[in-house]
């Protein structure tokens, strides 16, 4: 005589805790090595250090100032087509030899998008210059007393 045994119906109410730590562990080391295998990169630019002076003297030359708006470039306050900008830069650069005649100044407003300054930094560096950039100047003025 074959006796059938009962079955227990009851499930388990809560998961095991110990799992969950074990999950939540892999998933930060997951996502921390995703994270970590392309590192951030860069557009690669030769910028000269700044030097500061009381006065220009007169027989250096005068630098070219590039000014950025958001649609526009500007050569010493003229505007200029980009695609004759690197042409026009080009001319003026040429017969300079020494480095720090070379020296483009780039001047950019706040709304300049990051492509268009690229490019044209790019750009400047095609045609033989060497970019700086015009920061906020600090002046201490001593009023009379």
């Amino acid at each position: 005589m074959l006796q059938k045994l009962k079955r227990s119906n009851r499930l388990l109410v809560e998961p095991p805790a110990a799992a969950s730590g074990d999950i939540a562990f892999n998933l930060i080391v997951f996502f921390l090595v995703c994270a970590s295998i392309q590192p951030d990169r860069g557009f690669k630019q030769t910028i000269p250090r700044s030097e500061t002076q009381n006065e220009q003297k007169q027989d250096e030359p005068q630098n070219i100032e590039i000014q950025l708006t958001r649609t526009a470039v500007l050569i010493n306050g003229t505007n200029v087509p980009i695609a004759e900008f690197v042409g026009r830069l080009r001319s003026q650069l040429s017969g300079k030899t020494r480095p720090e005649d070379r020296v483009v100044i780039v001047k950019s407003q706040k709304d300049t998008p990051y492509k268009h300054w690229i490019d044209v930094t790019t750009r400047i560096e095609e045609a033989g210059g060497i970019v700086t950039l015009q920061m906020e100047e600090e002046r201490t003025v001593t009023l009379p007393q």
